[in-house]
């Protein structure tokens, strides 16, 4: 199902978006579902790879797109672009890209860009500059409660940043959960508020006990 950013336009209509992740060293893509629909695919139909990603962007927007993305891998922070895509099926899309560069602490470099897609093609005639802005806010505050989840899982069980979002990701689509969902749910565990805690520490330790090497990175 495609999901919606916390938020309405003008008109009452709310905009698809997805997430994506693209790990710089590795040269690989991760995207979620709404990005594989998005783009005119089924989930898990193709492997996204960033001559891909630019060969769906508009003709006219690919370059401008294209630098953005060269920009962040190149340390420029936070970003936002919007743009036109041509999905599988030859239909156009207006979109926002909004993300950050993920800089290594020892080497200084960028070694992944987290971000999301916001379909607007529905209301692109309308006033969206405050949708960005809320797309923006909801994207930093999901981003918050995940690093709180990760620290949790790190003191509680060692992990490093990376293992415990691996965890967390490979935890909430084996449980078709989304990430932000199950990240507040542990997050209120370990500060008593909720009642979700329990079941989020129990879908945590399943994962955990899936045989060596069956969550993958």
């Amino acid at each position: 199902m495609t999901q919606s950013i916390p938020t309405t336009l003008a008109g009452g209509v709310e905009e698809p978006a997805g997430d994506y992740t693209y790990d710089v060293p590795a040269d690989r893509w991760w995207w979620s579902d709404e990005v594989y629909l998005m783009h005119g695919f089924t989930p898990g139909q193709v492997v996204p790879t960033t001559a891909l990603l630019l060969s769906h962007k508009h003709p006219d927007d690919r370059d401008r797109a294209a630098a953005v993305l060269a920009a962040a891998i190149a340390g420029s922070g936070q970003y936002c672009c919007r743009h036109r895509i041509i999905d599988a099926r030859r239909r156009v899309h207006t979109v926002v890209s909004l993300g950050h560069a993920v800089v290594d602490q020892e080497t200084g470099k960028v070694i992944r860009i987290v971000g999301n897609f916001v379909d607007l093609t529905r209301s692109e005639y309308m006033n969206v500059a405050g949708a960005v802005q809320q797309a923006l806010d909801g994207a930093a505050e999901s981003r918050a409660v995940i690093e709180q989840a990760k620290g949790a899982l790190m003191i509680t069980h060692g992990f490093s940043a990376d293992e415990a979002f691996v965890l967390l990701r490979h935890t909430s689509q084996q449980k078709n959960i989304k990430i932000r969902e199950l990240a507040t749910m542990l997050v209120d565990s370990f500060s008593g508020r909720g009642t979700g805690g329990r079941t989020a520490a129990q879908m945590i330790a399943a994962s955990l006990a899936e045989p060596q090497g069956q969550v993958e990175p």
